[in-house]
């Protein structure tokens, strides 16, 4: 299938690991040019060289701190300077970490907040204008279906990803007449290194096995088995391209069925 999207440009945060890696390899082999952006110099030179090797696209790594605004201005705008254009947007920069709201201390929540609630806000801000000038733009941001789903023991993660809900559908219907389109993806457990974390973080909190845990989350899939970082990018691919030219303020649930809610 032809995805339309040969020598465009796109900017994906989070890009050296898991997901955002995944998301900026597929988009690559698509002939996207693409700039991946993390804190980690060494990991992100590394990862943009091996998925350079083999891609149509280019890949350029730009050192950023996406939970500080400075950083952002100049990640966006080094990316600009490098591809030309930023056409796509892929937020995926940002984590919570488990526990009750008596367990997470202010500077937590701060820092939750500054890191995927503002780093996403601060990179669509950075990118819109120009996208809407040309009259083409795709802006997808990873969320979590912690957002949907409420737990206490996620409520740091789930307020901030329900936030981010709110916010996709209505930069749909800002950017959706310039025909830049807004669309979110809410994955569940993904095998990342992320996940990792947090299935640790579980253990310590209910005394579960890790074990039990990730067999407890395979289980709760009617698939199977949890995710890989490729489901996810899969479908950004796929909402980047000029085959979902009809597809805006979409929350889709990339979970193998897991979350089930009408």
């Amino acid at each position: 299938m032809e995805l339309g999207l040969k020598g465009r440009g796109a900017l994906v945060t989070g890009g050296s690991q898991g997901i955002g890696r995944a998301c900026a390899g597929l988009l690559a082999a698509e002939g996207v040019h693409v700039a991946i952006v993390a804190r980690d110099e060494a990991r992100l030179q590394a990862v943009a060289e091996a998925l350079s090797t083999n891609s149509a696209g280019r890949v350029v790594p730009i050192t950023g701190d996406m939970s500080k605004g400075a950083d952002v201005t100049r990640a966006v705008a080094t990316a600009t300077d490098a591809l030309g254009k930023i056409d796509i947007l892929v937020n995926n920069a940002g984590s919570a970490p488990l526990g009750l709201i008596g367990d997470i201390d202010d500077d937590t929540w701060q820092s939750c907040f500054d890191l995927k609630l503002m780093g996403y806000i601060r990179c669509v801000r950075a990118v819109m204008g120009p996208m809407r000038e040309r009259n083409w733009g795709r802006i997808i941001n990873v969320i979590g279906n912690g957002g949907h789903f409420p737990k206490a023991t996620y409520i740091a993660g789930g307020a901030i990803n329900a936030a981010i809900l709110n916010i996709t559908q209505a930069l749909a219907e800002e950017c959706g007449p310039d025909n830049v389109l807004v669309n979110g993806i809410n994955p569940t457990a993904t095998a990342t290194d992320r996940w990792d974390s947090l299935v640790r973080q579980r253990s310590r909190l209910t005394g579960e096995t890790v074990d039990q845990i990730i067999a407890s989350s395979a289980a709760k899939v009617p698939l199977g088995r949890i995710g890989l970082p490729e489901d996810i990018a899969n479908m950004v691919v796929f909402l980047c391209s000029e085959r979902a030219s009809f597809v805006n303020g979409a929350l889709i649930e990339v979970d193998g069925g897991a979350s089930r809610a009408l």
